[in-house]
């Protein structure tokens, strides 16, 4: 057997060789339920489940879906994503060309003059000579130690782990344009509230002004009342400042420049707050973007470390080249003329001062380091979703004990107005229960509108929603 064909035997037989360790999701014990009113299933980290699901549907609302649909298409950030994960994939593709040989070729040509290397006293012999040669060449390094594979390895689990961001971007900007669009049609119904309020302290303060001038009332009545008053003013700007700076995060979160978007104010807003089922799915987890990609960035890592062990064997470069050369063009692709070479070259390296030893140290390190980001990754994701489980609960409640306030004082105000009307209370009366009325249903609006925001938080928690 020839040499060239006991090296590329060798090279096929160890090409199945993959040095350094085969990767294992890192060990996280989780909880076998949620503490705050549901169940919890263990679920293993899957790059597919963490597509986005249209779960801003839940809502109700054509106005959201529309703004939701702008923003897929226009926000900036996800486009920065889109062309991360690109970036990715293209990585992906550069690694596996490492598998494959190079091949080239190559035409050239010259002329020139130079001498033979005789000398005379009298004379130098000197003469034109041409050149010209067509070669086609070939090189090929085997991967003997899975060093291009772990690559490949570590490459593929990096685009898993840029489709996961870019989910988890959309995620977050489907989630900020929902959060921002309902607080904004939260402050639609303050706005509607505190200027029914202002009026009604306008007409409390006028009549108080008349009482104080007939001796009636007195100063401290008066001064009272202009202090509801200006407080209801203030308390209004700061209604419409806020709405007018969720517009503007709107406008941005859509690609657009807040001078060029608006949102037309609706004061018969009503909240739809989508409520969990008592058992959430193992699959809702797993999709959660950040907890994919720190599970994806972990399998990247584990792959580097085959790859700084492949530096420790040697490595094998097989290069072949066949071609023509001769002094014209014409008549260059004959027998004569025919060049070849094939042979293999084997390399390995005997002291480098310890780099590869710390080449793979480094690389163990990384590892351990994303391992543990990894966890604590999962740890903050089960935090996440029983915090904003706490929240719901507790705004459930305090929505309910509001809506009993509000309607309490329905009845108050009904029973105000008939005693007016009877003669029986003053008008007065009647306005500042009409007041006390307006801030019961503030309240209870309020809370509804947080109770909304706050299941949007909820559903970003869980990675996009429950439905299957």
């Amino acid at each position: 057997m020839k040499l060239t064909d006991s090296v590329l035997l060798l090279s096929l037989v160890l090409g199945g060789c993959m040095v350094g360790p085969d990767y294992q999701k890192p060990a996280m014990p989780l909880p076998q339920t949620f503490k705050e009113g549901a169940q919890w299933q263990r679920a293993a980290s899957n790059p597919q489940g963490a597509l986005d699901s249209q779960w801003w549907l839940a809502y109700q609302d054509p106005v959201l879906n529309d703004l939701v649909a702008r923003s897929a298409q226009a926000n900036q950030s996800i486009i920065a994503a889109e062309a991360a994960y690109r970036l990715a994939q293209a990585q992906v593709a550069s690694s596996r060309a490492g598998l494959w040989p190079t091949v080239g070729v190559g035409l050239s040509g010259s002329r020139g003059e130079g001498g033979d290397g005789t000398t005379s006293s009298s004379t130098t012999s000197t003469g034109v000579k041409n050149s010209v040669s067509a070669t086609l060449t070939a090189s090929w390094e085997p991967d003997l130690w899975g060093e291009v594979r772990r690559g490949i390895e570590s490459s593929q689990a990096a685009a898993q782990q840029s489709d996961a961001l870019l989910a988890g971007v959309r995620l977050s900007i489907s989630s900020s344009v929902a959060s921002n669009y309902l607080a904004l049609r939260q402050m639609d119904i303050d706005v509607r509230l505190l200027q029914q309020q202002q009026a009604i302290n306008q007409q409390l303060l006028a009549m108080i002004q008349a009482q104080f001038t007939q001796g009636v009332a007195t100063n401290d009545q008066l001064l009272v009342a202009q202090d509801q008053l200006t407080t209801s003013i203030a308390d209004l700007q700061t209604s419409q400042r806020d709405r007018e700076q969720y517009e503007h995060a709107l406008a941005v979160l859509v690609g657009m420049a807040p001078s060029e978007f608006s949102v037309a104010p609706r004061n018969d807003f009503s909240f739809v707050v989508p409520r969990p089922p008592l058992t959430l799915p193992s699959t809702l987890l797993q999709r959660r973007p950040d907890v994919v990609a720190a599970e994806r960035s972990a399998a990247a890592a584990n792959a580097k470390i085959g790859v700084a062990e492949a530096a420790f064997f040697p490595t094998l470069d097989l290069t072949a080249q066949l071609g023509y050369r001769g002094s014209a063009l014409g008549g260059l692709f004959s027998l004569p003329n025919r060049i070849w070479t094939l042979g293999p070259a084997l390399a390995e390296t005997i002291f480098d001062g310890g780099a590869r030893e710390a080449a793979v140290k480094q690389a163990e390190a990384s590892y351990d380091q994303i391992a543990a980001n990894y966890r604590g990754t999962v740890l903050s994701a089960l935090q996440n979703v029983e915090d904003n489980l706490s929240a719901i609960n507790h705004l459930q409640t305090q929505a309910d004990a509001f809506q009993q306030v509000y309607q309490r004082n329905q009845q108050l105000f009904g029973s105000q107005e008939a005693q007016l009307r009877a003669g029986t209370v003053s008008r007065e009366t009647v306005l500042t229960q009409q007041l006390v009325l307006l801030q019961a249903e503030q309240n209870l609006r309020d809370t509804q509108g947080q109770l909304s925001q706050g299941s949007v938080a909820l559903i970003q928690s869980l990675g996009g929603g429950w439905q299957p």
